[in-house]
């Protein structure tokens, strides 16, 4: 994983992320989006794994639905931002030139 992968992801991720951890996912993935959107999807099991509300009445109020609304953005989101290690769009819509010649009549 070069720097400018490690630079995406931690741009998508947060600056705190673990750089060994995700060095280990991308050789095992092989791709910056797919290391991205798994961490992701791990944030978002870890947050619907407890209850995403819990109202203790005039004590206090912890609601975690919004986070992990959140996080689905920003999960759906990485489907249309370019990825450094993304293969370039340019060969995806690639032009090809192609020579027109009349046909000899009849």
């Amino acid at each position: 994983m070069n720097s400018d992968v490690l630079r995406w992801l931690q741009a998508q991720l947060g600056p705190d992320t673990d750089t060994a951890d995700l060095a280990h996912r991308y050789e095992h993935l092989g791709s910056a989006r797919a290391v991205a959107l798994e961490v992701l999807h791990e944030r978002i099991a870890v947050l619907v794994a407890d209850p995403l509300k819990v109202i203790v009445n005039g004590v206090a109020t912890i609601d975690n639905s919004s986070n992990v609304a959140a996080l689905e953005r920003q999960a759906a989101q990485l489907g249309e931002a370019f990825a450094p290690d993304d293969p370039s769009p340019l060969n995806q819509n690639a032009l090809t030139t192609v020579q027109l010649s009349s046909r000899p009549r009849r």
